[in-house]
């Protein structure tokens, strides 16, 4: 929350924790295994170590804690530091062996000497067996005290001090399985928690719905309280409709008062007070339409890019393909498409906009839409709460940049540090 720390996960189920430094540098402050490849053998299924949503939780003191999670299991982390270690033990000599209780004539006092900053990472609660499906998303409440998680099917409320069960019981707050399976028509794609309101959570679809949901009405949130869905035009329907208009993120404004949702191609603001049609659309990569088919053979189509607004909930950002990563001036609906990799950055070097094109080049910078490398793609983004500071994720590599001029957070961004973790080198890229 104050912007300080940055965490990030891995394929292999790391988690790498960032420090901001006086000088305005991120380094890293602490690495740790948060999540090992397990196996189901119910279910003769092999579970992934790779991390899917990290969660910080407020810090209440010098501790920090953050909340992991790869497809089943959620953990509690406490990640803390120490620079003083206790010596003068009566029953342990220096090593730690135990000594002999028939040898020990006097005793001493312990004493606290100083030493090197070491910063510790425990596990502090373990959530698990509570999901059949991959939990796709883990949101903390407003109330510090409860968080959620939501696979495909259901959406499970839990109490951060209680592990062996979910919030509700045997029940969840969200349940959309049907009693047959093959009357499946949509599954849920994310969940997120209001930035104020602790009875207020949102969710969405792959059928392009977001759903408000209000837990002083009932426990059991099977009926929704505001419904955000935009009418498609049947004219413009094809085969790919369904797929690329299925919400990939959700995110609440710092104020709370709208909702962003990105979808395939495009990133909308909803009114909380408005359900029929977005107050804005920004279309992320339009030129894709003609790609649809080549993206959906190679499963790209199925790619879930998050998205981020800054501090003051006037600038959005999402990411693209080819590294870059868009960003959309609510006031003056200005927009900008930045690429973030190794080959176009130097530390301290200004970022130049980038275009793409779908006919001939009309300028140098310009990048025509079939030159488009789909493989390096941006799909993590995080803004800081209060300054223009970007962490964006591209393949294996972490860029931060941060703009020192414009207030809007469009021009004169500059790459203030670039990390890229011993850890991580041999980790296959996600």
């Amino acid at each position: 929350q104050s912007g300080e720390f940055l965490a990030t996960g891995d394929k292999g189920g790391r988690v790498v924790i960032f420090q901001r430094e006086p000088q305005g540098e991120y380094n890293v402050y602490s690495t740790f295994q948060s999540h090992d490849p397990e196996f189901d053998y119910l279910k003769s299924l092999e579970i992934e170590e790779k991390i899917n949503k990290i969660r910080w939780l407020p810090q209440l003191h010098s501790a920090l804690f953050l909340l992991t999670t790869n497809d089943k299991t959620i953990k509690l982390w406490k990640v803390s530091e120490r620079d003083k270690q206790p010596e003068g033990y009566n029953l342990k000599d220096e090593e730690g062996r135990v000594k002999d209780i028939s040898k020990i004539t006097s005793l001493q006092v312990p004493v606290l000497r100083p030493m090197d900053l070491l910063v510790e990472a425990s596990p502090r609660r373990v959530f698990s067996n509570a999901h059949a499906y991959h939990i796709n998303s883990i949101s903390i409440n407003s109330d510090c005290e409860t968080y959620l998680s939501a696979d495909d099917l259901r959406i499970n409320l839990w109490n951060l001090s209680i592990t062996d069960r979910s919030f509700t019981g045997v029940s969840d707050i969200v349940d959309l399985k049907p009693d047959n399976m093959e009357d499946l028509t949509e599954v849920i794609t994310v969940a997120e928690f209001h930035p104020h309101h602790c009875h207020l959570l949102a969710f969405s679809s792959s059928t392009g719905t977001t759903r408000l949901c209000d837990m002083r009405s009932r426990a059991l949130c099977d009926q929704h309280a505001k419904l955000f869905e935009e009418a498609v035009d049947p004219a413009s329907r094809s085969f790919f409709s369904e797929l690329i208009s299925s919400v990939s993120d959700v995110k609440f404004s710092h104020s709370g008062r709208y909702l962003l949702t990105r979808d395939y191609l495009s990133a909308k603001v909803w009114d909380l007070n408005m359900e029929k049609k977005p107050v804005e659309t920004y279309q992320v990569h339009d030129y894709l339409r003609s790609k649809l088919c080549t993206l959906y053979e190679s499963d790209c189509i199925f790619d879930k890019f998050e998205c981020a607004w800054n501090g003051t909930d006037s600038v959005i950002m999402t990411g693209a393909y080819n590294n870059f990563f868009r960003m959309f001036d609510r006031a003056s609906r200005r927009d900008v498409t930045l690429e973030a990799s190794r080959e176009v950055c130097k530390r301290r070097a200004v970022l130049r906009p980038r275009r793409v094109c779908i006919g001939r080049k009309r300028r140098e910078s310009d990048i025509c839409v079939d030159s488009l490398d789909f493989r390096k793609k941006v799909l993590h983004t995080a803004w800081h709460p209060t300054d223009n500071i970007i962490a964006i994720a591209a393949r294996n590599n972490l860029y931060i940049f941060q703009d020192r001029h414009s207030p809007s957070g469009h021009h004169g961004v500059h790459r203030i540090e670039q990390e890229t973790p011993p850890q991580l080198e041999d980790t296959p890229p996600q």
